[in-house]
């Protein structure tokens, strides 16, 4: 063979092994476990396997053209038609129904003839007569051709049929739109098929022409696929899914890149104030290392602080194959609330809805835990009770809402005069409850004048009209009492002996 005939071949039969083979391997690696992907890349294998034949065939002598041609060519192409309908079948759906003793294998019934043929050296499907023009050999146009051709062009006319059923059937437009395109490739296939199988083509084109259109059907297959990615297992069955998923999804690869984003995920990169390009970057190490060796996440709890506010995320992760390169899928779900809600739950357990002050379960253990050291250290401890006089009249007049502020007001003066020095509470109602660690009775008196002052000071401003006032008890550790019942109830019996006596008169 010349140095030209031998590059003509590689033109003609070597560039399409080659995107056979990418091809096949193309669409294996996309998902190796879906039945649709091991058939489209067998499909794929088959007609590469044609062109591999020919692309011997026609190197070596012509005396084994018979033996290749009826061994090779004809089982290959045997096999296809097999294939083609049970792919188009499956993918359709339109199997569901079949009887399992007939799906898959009445497809393969036909391979009977193939398998006996083999073993028996070709004596069924034997092709005799082929003649030689320049480099290629060519089997002669008899009547045996044209038969093949003929069978061969009814049974392409029959992948119509269920491709025609199911696009009828969905009421899915996407699906409608993917089987439009599969006919379209059939009826581009079987027209080649006819034009360049049914009329030789003498030292124009290479011998059986018509495996030509295999590559067309296959370049047409990989185009829906891009188009429409339908074999790959997020497609656009799934699109829908992706764009309403309230939780946050995207598709990034291992250099932290974002390739795909939901409107959820935007969103929720807009309330963190992050980039596309900086999500990656605020990620915890340990989640980072657990992305980079793909490994298995569920429910990863994620903290993210931005702007001062802190996010709790749970995490998912998983891993596919997009276009040949692995990549990260991750599912962010936002948690925010209901952390929040869980700690607002927690805080109320322990604290009073209205002032944020703890309540008596929780001073109570202060309380003790206060006494129990003051004992320790030999100091001395004094516990308050306060409560508002007139507090109903106030209510009745000016609203509830009034008396909630006055309330909140009555907390935060507190509050403020205890500092760090102890523990204020409420009780309930309009009373509070408070100690002071470690205070003599100049301290006390300061304290009194202080609370005093700053309530007489809100009251004139704003309720000057009605008398409100506060009134008090106190009680000493260890002198009235050494645990908290005793000193609460004595403090008790001093607030309503000073009621009595006395009142802190409102201003004005």
């Amino acid at each position: 063979m010349e140095l030209n005939e031998a590059l003509l071949l590689l033109l003609t039969h070597g560039l399409p092994i080659l995107f056979l083979t990418y091809m096949a391997t193309d669409i294996l690696l996309r998902n190796k476990r879906k039945t649709e992907h091991v058939l489209l890349s067998l499909i794929a294998c088959c007609f590469l396997l044609l062109f591999v034949e020919e692309f011997v065939r026609n190197q070596v002598s012509i005396k084994y053209s018979p033996i290749l041609s009826s061994l090779w060519l004809s089982s290959v192409g045997s096999i296809i038609p097999a294939l083609c309908f049970h792919f188009i079948i499956k993918f359709t759906g339109l199997h569901a129904k079949w009887p399992r003793f007939l799906y898959p294998y009445i497809f393969y019934i036909p391979l009977i003839v193939v398998v006996i043929n083999i073993f028996t050296g070709a004596e069924i499907i034997y092709t005799e007569d082929f003649f030689e023009v320049g480099m290629w050999k060519y089997p002669s146009y008899n009547e045996s051709y044209y038969i093949a051709m003929i069978v061969s062009t009814i049974i392409d006319c029959m992948f119509l049929l269920p491709l025609w059923i199911a696009k009828s059937k969905t009421k899915l437009v996407e699906q409608q739109a993917i089987y439009h395109q599969l006919l379209i490739g059939v009826c581009v296939a079987i027209a080649l098929n006819i034009i360049l199988g049914f009329f030789p083509y003498i030292n124009i084109l290479p011998p059986y022409p018509y495996i030509y259109a295999g590559i067309v059907w296959c370049y047409f297959l990989r185009r829906i696929m891009k188009k429409y990615d339908f074999l790959n297992l997020y497609d656009k069955r799934y699109e829908k899914l992706f764009q309403l998923n309230p939780n946050a999804i995207l598709l990034l690869d291992f250099h932290g890149i974002i390739h795909e984003a939901n409107p959820a995920a935007k969103q929720l990169l807009d309330r963190l104030n992050l980039s596309q390009e900086q999500l990656f970057s605020v990620l915890s190490e340990d989640l980072k290392n657990q992305l980079m060796k793909e490994s298995q996440i569920k429910d990863y709890a994620l903290s993210i602080e931005t702007n001062d506010v802190e996010f709790s995320l749970l995490v998912h992760a998983d891993y596919l194959l997009v276009e040949n390169q692995m990549h990260i899928l991750l599912l962010l779900h936002d948690v925010t609330l209901q952390k929040q809600y869980q700690r607002e739950i927690e805080f109320l357990a322990y604290h009073d809805a209205l002032t944020r002050l703890p309540n008596l379960r929780l001073f109570t253990k202060h309380l003790e835990n206060a006494l129990e050291s003051s004992a320790k250290q030999q100091k001395t401890l004094s516990l308050f009770l306060l409560d508002v006089d007139n507090f109903k009249c106030l209510n009745d007049t000016y609203g509830h809402q009034a008396g909630d502020e006055l309330l909140q007001v009555i907390a935060r003066i507190l509050q403020h005069a205890v500092d760090d020095i102890g523990e204020v509470a409420r009780l309930g109602g309009d009373e509070f409850v408070l100690f002071l660690r470690d205070v003599h009775s100049s301290q006390q008196e300061r304290f009194i004048e202080s609370v005093k002052s700053s309530f007489l000071q809100y009251i004139s401003r704003n309720y000057s009209d009605i008398p409100v006032s506060l009134s008090m008890g106190v009680s000493q550790f260890p002198e009235d009492g050494t645990d908290g019942q005793t000193l609460i109830h004595y403090a008790d019996q001093a607030m309503y002996t000073a009621k009595r006596k006395y009142k802190v008169e409102v201003l004005g």
